[in-house]
């Protein structure tokens, strides 16, 4: 395994998967980067071969979506002033990916990118077995190991993103 692949860590893709439409994609841009290619070839190949990509496999981001996703990621900022609506894949569909860009690079990306879909669902999975565990330890355990048992479930949680503060200044009402 060496160039690319060795460029391209699991941690890195796994950074690259977002949460859209309760699906869990990666955007064409990013790809696009993983995959060594442009954008604009990576897109141009999709539309070559539109067959291979059913509804399920990838959608375009909607522009309210679209500026979601420039706000958060910071990598993405270029995509603000691009003109057309952003490509997200599902796991299947940046498989897919691979067979339509021919490139050794693509394969070994892709492999990554199996990998990094594969170890998310496993940690959603360890999450969901230690809420089932610490519900049964619950119901063995009477009220005084209560505060454990929402303290650890108060971790399991996902943290939601701190409220955006507003820029500016805020006068005087108008009108007086």
């Amino acid at each position: 395994m060496q160039g690319r692949n060795s460029l391209v860590k699991m941690e890195r893709v796994a950074q690259r998967i977002r949460l859209f439409r309760s699906q869990r994609v990666m955007l064409d841009a990013d790809l696009a980067f993983l995959y060594g290619v442009p954008t604009r070839r990576l897109n141009e190949q999709v539309k070559r071969n539109k067959s291979r990509f059913p509804s399920d496999f990838m959608f375009r981001l909607t522009a309210r979506e679209k500026s979601e996703v420039v706000a958060n990621c910071d990598h993405l900022a270029r995509l603000k002033y691009s003109p057309s609506l952003p490509y997200a894949f599902t796991e299947h569909g940046a498989l897919m990916l691979a067979s339509v860009l021919h490139s050794p690079t693509a394969i070994l990306v892709s492999i990554q990118i199996v990998r990094a879909f594969m170890r998310l669902r496993e940690m959603l999975a360890d999450n969901k077995d230690l809420g089932r565990k610490v519900d049964e330890l619950e119901k063995k355990y009477d009220a005084q190991f209560r505060v454990v048992f929402d303290a650890i479930r108060g971790l399991m949680r996902p943290v939601p993103p701190p409220p955006k503060r507003r820029i500016g200044f805020v006068g005087p009402a108008s009108g007086h």
